[in-house]
């Protein structure tokens, strides 16, 4: 990785301040932030902030990297058939699992993500050497992971509500324990958090895990401190779902077990009652949207303003690149604000591009318990920054630049970006690790496609299509 002169400063640098904005300089010392103010002295090396926007990084607060592989081609069905197509053709190669979290790494952070919480499939019989791998490429990039390994211990049948017929399930083929003793083992190698890279227990949802797999998480996230993540009612049918598992909620259950927390993130929260948003606010779990992938997938659209009013933390993710199609965090953080100017005639409620910005990145700080280190422009915080060039076609001509960030189409727009106060690009490029390599890698392992079968999928429309009234 290259590494960055200790401290630095940048001068004359535009941010966004409580009344509009500020002109400043901003010293670095020690990855982090000593100081803002105007005309400061320069520390260590100087760098030129003029018609440049400083922000704190965003969070791509979910995603799962592997999916890259997969985009484009995905057919067009709902999450619970998508998900049997997916994983018919899901990439069972250590190669690719490295290539893709290099490439959801880089497409983060030239969108302004510095942080990823990549709820990372696994590949059977190779969990740990999966997760090792993305470690790896999440290390080499430089950007504040996440790595949340998606586990389950009940077979993809079990996701969807049985209805009036009786289902059987075949065995998951790891048992919960031994599934539990993966995790146990990657927090053991991998969670260095002085290092900006973490392990998170990371139950896929309600809808495939049992609540022994649910409160083996509690106990690991208990006994090492570990923030906690979750797919929450992604779909219509999750909720019919919990309904006939728990005769309640899926969030008045997890509740009862024990899993919500100020600690605890959980995607898409789509198809949640008003009993359900008061008890996420007062566990103050994180919501993290995923809009696009939502609309994608047909799974409905999270009622995000109503979240808001009642205190409860939202953030933005991506989701996969095969149920978005992309790792374009400024592409979700406008869909997931515009979207809801539909959702609610109270225009007051509406969600402003100031606003949407601290979603991105207090906010997605927040559900990962580190709001006292990072997501703000404040003095003592770690200094992972994004510096926008406000001269850039997409964001001209000069209004408002946090309005054209959010509002606009931004293209190429991040001039530099730094984790923990180490650069990670510099002149719009990525300079830790070879990304025109890259690039030519993912195509040769790649091939154009525009059709598949799975046999999954037709296993199982027919039961699915009853059971939702289709």
């Amino acid at each position: 990785m290259v590494q960055t002169p200790a401290k630095f400063t940048i001068q004359n640098v535009l941010i966004p301040t409580d009344h509009v904005y500020a002109f400043v300089d901003v010293q670095i010392v020690d990855g982090k932030i000593a100081a803002i103010a105007p005309h400061l002295n320069v520390i260590g090396t100087a760098i030129d902030g003029r018609n440049k926007l400083l922000l704190p990084g965003f969070v791509n607060a979910h995603t799962h990297s592997s999916e890259m592989w997969q985009r484009g081609i995905m057919s067009v069905l709902p999450l619970e058939l998508w998900l049997a197509e997916l994983y018919d053709f899901a990439p069972l190669d250590v190669e690719k699992v490295y290539l893709s979290a290099l490439g959801t790494a880089v497409e983060t952070l030239l969108s302004g993500g510095t942080s990823v919480v990549d709820h990372l499939v696994l590949i059977p019989g190779q969990e740990l050497e999966t997760i090792a791998t993305a470690v790896r490429a999440y290390r080499e990039v430089g950007i504040r992971a996440f790595v949340a390994p998606l586990i389950q211990d009940e077979s993809i049948t079990a996701g969807i509500p049985s209805g009036e017929s009786a289902q059987t399930h075949e065995p998951y083929f790891r048992s919960t324990a031994a599934t539990l003793e993966i995790i146990e083992e990657a927090v053991r190698q991998f969670h260095r958090p002085d290092e900006g890279m973490n392990i998170l227990v990371a139950p896929t949802g309600i809808q495939l895990c049992t609540d022994a797999l649910f409160a083996g998480c509690i106990e690991l996230s208990d006994r090492y401190n570990l923030c906690r993540h979750s797919h929450l009612l992604e779909t219509k049918a999750q909720e019919k779902l919990a309904q006939e598992k728990y005769g309640c909620t899926a969030v008045a259950h997890l509740k009862r077990i024990g899993y919500l927390g100020d600690r605890t993130s959980l995607a898409h929260c789509v198809w949640l009652t008003d009993t359900d948003i008061n008890i996420l606010a007062e566990t103050q779990s994180t919501v993290v949207h995923n809009p696009l992938s939502n609309l994608r997938l047909g799974s409905g659209i999270a009622p995000i303003l109503k979240y808001r009013q009642a205190g409860v933390n939202v953030t933005f993710g991506c989701d996969g690149a095969s149920s978005n199609d992309s790792q374009d965090l400024l592409e979700a953080i406008k869909i997931g604000s515009i979207l809801h100017n539909v959702t609610d005639l109270d225009y007051q409620h509406w969600i402003t591009p100031k606003q949407a910005v601290e979603m991105a990145s207090l906010g997605g700080v927040k559900g990962l318990n580190l709001a006292e280190e990072l997501g703000s422009l404040t003095v003592g915080k770690k200094a992972d920054l994004v510096l926008y060039d406000l001269t850039n076609l997409s964001l001209l001509p000069r209004t408002d630049p946090i309005g054209l960030l959010v509002l606009g189409r931004p293209s190429h727009v991040v001039n530099s970006a730094w984790v923990n106060g180490k650069q990670i690009i510099t002149d719009g490029k990525v300079i830790t690790i070879n990304v025109d390599q890259l690039r030519q890698e993912l195509f040769n392992l790649s091939q154009w496609e525009t059709k598949r079968k799975s046999q999954t999928v037709a296993q199982l429309e027919l039961h699915y299509r009853q059971v939702m009234g289709l």
